[in-house]
C-alpha cells in the first residue's frame, strides 16, 4: 500500500467510523464498534476493497491514532471525533492544569463570545501540547492556539475525559476559561 492509498484509506475509515457508517452499509454498536469482517465485506461490496493487512497498517501508522481494535481483535472503532451517537465509555480523568485548542483566527470573536462548543461533534477536542493544537488550527486557516484553564474548569465541576489516542474531551469550554496564547 503506497502512502497516498494509506491516507485515502484512513480518511475513508474516519468518515465511516466517525460520521457515516451507512455510507457502506454498516452499523456501529452503541460503543462505536463494528466487526472487522463486516466492515471489510461492506467496503468490498461498495468497490472500495481493503485487506486486513492494509487495515492493520492504517490503524498502526495513523499518526493521530484515530482507530483502535477491540481486545479480541474482531472489531474496530474510531477513538474519538464522532458525529454519530456513540458512548465510547471514556472515563472522567483529571486533566493537566492547562490544555490547548487550535482554531483559525476568523473564529475568535465567536469563540470569545460563546466559548468552545462541539459543533457537529459530540465533544470539544483539546490537546496537552501547543504543537498538536497548532496543527489542528492550521487545517482551518491561519492557526491560533487558545489556552484552556482546565484546572479552573475542573474546580468549577466541569468534566474531562482522555480518549485512547490522547485527545482530551469535554462537553464545552465557557469563554471565561479561554485566553489566546501569545
Amino acid at each position: 500500500m503506497d502512502e497516498k492509498r494509506l491516507v485515502r484509506s484512513s480518511r475513508m475509515l474516519s468518515r465511516i467510523l466517525r460520521h457515516e457508517p451507512g455510507l457502506v452499509g454498516v452499523t456501529l454498536d452503541g460503543a462505536g464498534w463494528v466487526r472487522i469482517d463486516e466492515l471489510l465485506a461492506a467496503l468490498a461490496a461498495k468497490g472500495r476493497p481493503l485487506s486486513r493487512a492494509e487495515l492493520d497498517r492504517v490503524v498502526a501508522e495513523n499518526n493521530k491514532r484515530r482507530f483502535g481494535y477491540s481486545p479480541d481483535g474482531l472489531s474496530i472503532r474510531a477513538n474519538q471525533g464522532h458525529t454519530v451517537a456513540v458512548d465510547l465509555g471514556v472515563a472522567a480523568a483529571v486533566p493537566p492544569h492547562v490544555l490547548y485548542h487550535g482554531t483559525a483566527d476568523r473564529h475568535l470573536a465567536a469563540i470569545f463570545r460563546e466559548g468552545l462548543r462541539p459543533m457537529s461533534r459530540r465533544d470539544v477536542h483539546l490537546s496537552a501540547d501547543t504543537e498538536t493544537a497548532t496543527g489542528v488550527g492550521a487545517r482551518h486557516g491561519r492557526p491560533v492556539v487558545l489556552t484552556v484553564n482546565a484546572a479552573a474548569m475542573t474546580a468549577a465541576g466541569h468534566e474531562f475525559r482522555l480518549s485512547e489516542n490522547g485527545v482530551w474531551l469535554t462537553d464545552a469550554v465557557p469563554p471565561q476559561y479561554l485566553s489566546r496564547r501569545s
